[in-house]
């Protein structure tokens, strides 16, 4: 389709672009951005007036779990990709821990498949660090990059045997391919939330600082010998940020990135054992989430990430210890990275750098042919657009949500807080992959 977008706010991050302007569109590609008015011989089949609003491109989110396969009951393609699509994200990371995992060519390339007939969102999947995410054996890492793996990960699942994981960083170097890993200690994570005041006066079991630093001491330590690429997933401390800046600082090739929970939530959250404050990692002290805001400011941290997360009902309808952890956020990234940067007093651009070209730029070559596009508007690139109006408001709520999943620790009924950031329409390859009726 050859499509035209009228008069709005273009804001393109990675070029610093910030103009009131037209953009075209033809077989899937920006063939043109020009001043509002000045868009000339370009017949358009459809014209989207966009006057007040911005274009920008499409957010890339670099955690969302898709529930499929195995977990269809909690979420499916259909409806986790139709969140992706009515939250302005156009591209998206998915963990391997599916059922099975995602530890088999055959596996990644039905879950491509069925994402590509969808049309709603591009799905980059990470590829099981070990078979099973038992921790032992290593993956086939070249025949899972061949069939669509960006990257290899234990998800959630912490790597017990250090031996395991310096034999796949060493071969994870050897060819190139990046290790995306959450630091959290074996021992030391078994806990609900956080350690501090309020799980002692909750009675809850503990998660410690320690259960994240200890985890990075020895990733940096195993980077520094074998050189691999490792992305730190969900960073949730003030002493993981002071680790990670002195990594990156040394010049190590480590990225980082930071959940919506985390950036917005503390332990005090939990209430009176709210179960949609059951997260992972936990949520924990006021100094940690100031540490993560300015380090995800300052570029210490590369991205915000959604940490989508879908739970059936009746997983959540438990006591907060026994509840299971996760929450829906595909929804909320966009409204979520433009309520910190307000509150940091951050430009508009740097906020949305955060989920655009940042994320971007941690998959780098991965992305195969959108390389160097994704994330961006350039013409000639890729036409992933999201427009929204950034002076609009929306309250979360369930029945609003696309998600299967309809648990999220941000629901105004629970915290009285609408979100900036209404989106508009959803552009994928120039075609409309979502488009708002009346809110």
């Amino acid at each position: 389709m050859r499509l035209l977008v009228r008069g709005a706010r273009v804001v393109d991050p990675a070029s610093g672009r910030d103009e009131t302007a037209d953009v075209a569109i033809a077989d899937g590609r920006i063939v043109r951005i020009a001043a509002a008015g000045a868009m000339q011989g370009f017949e358009a089949e459809r014209t989207l007036q966009a006057a007040g609003l911005v274009a920008m491109p499409g957010l890339v989110d670099l955690c969302a779990r898709l529930r499929e396969p195995g977990q269809e009951h909690t979420g499916m393609l259909e409806t986790e990709l139709a969140a992706a699509a009515a939250g302005g994200v156009t591209s998206l990371v998915c963990p391997p821990d599916t059922d099975p995992p995602l530890d088999e060519p055959g596996l990644v390339e039905m879950l491509k498949f069925r994402a590509r007939k969808l049309g709603r969102c591009r799905v980059f999947p990470l590829g099981a660090l070990t078979r099973g995410l038992q921790g032992q054996a290593l993956t086939e890492m070249a025949e899972l990059t061949e069939a669509g793996c960006v990257g290899f990960s234990q998800a959630d699942v912490a790597m017990k045997d250090t031996g395991v994981l310096l034999r796949a960083l060493q071969y994870a170097s050897t060819f190139g391919f990046r290790v995306w890993l959450r630091p959290q200690d074996a021992w030391l994570g078994g806990g609900v939330a956080a350690s501090g005041a309020v799980a002692t006066r909750l009675g809850l079991s503990g998660v410690p600082v320690l259960a994240e630093t200890i985890a990075l001491h020895q990733i940096v330590e195993l980077v520094r010998a074998t050189r691999a690429r490792v992305h730190l997933m969900r960073l949730s401390s003030a002493a993981g940020v002071a680790l990670v800046r002195a990594a990156k600082a040394e010049g190590l090739p480590i990225t980082a990135d930071v959940s919506i929970n985390s950036l917005h939530l503390t332990d005090v959250d939990i209430g009176f054992f709210n179960p949609d404050m059951r997260l992972v990692p936990p949520l924990r002290q006021g100094a940690d989430r100031a540490a993560l805001r300015a380090a995800l400011a300052d570029g210490t941290i590369d991205a915000l990430v959604s940490d989508h997360d879908p739970v059936a009902d009746d997983m959540k309808q438990l006591p907060f210890g026994e509840a299971e952890p996760g929450a829906t956020g595909l929804e909320l990234l966009l409204g979520l990275a433009l309520r910190w940067g307000a509150d940091a007093g951050c430009p508009l651009a740097q906020a949305l750098a955060r989920v655009t070209c940042g994320p971007a730029g941690v998959l780098g070559a991965a992305l195969g042919p959108l390389a160097g596009s994704a994330g961006r508007l350039v013409e000639g690139g890729v036409a992933d657009l999201c427009l929204f109006d950034p002076g609009g408001h929306w309250a979360v709520a369930p029945e609003r949500l696309a998600s299967q999943g309809k648990h999220t620790p941000f629901s105004f009924a629970a915290t009285g807080m609408a979100l900036p950031g209404c989106v508009h329409a959803t552009l994928v390859a120039g075609a409309l992959a979502y488009e708002a009726g009346p809110r």
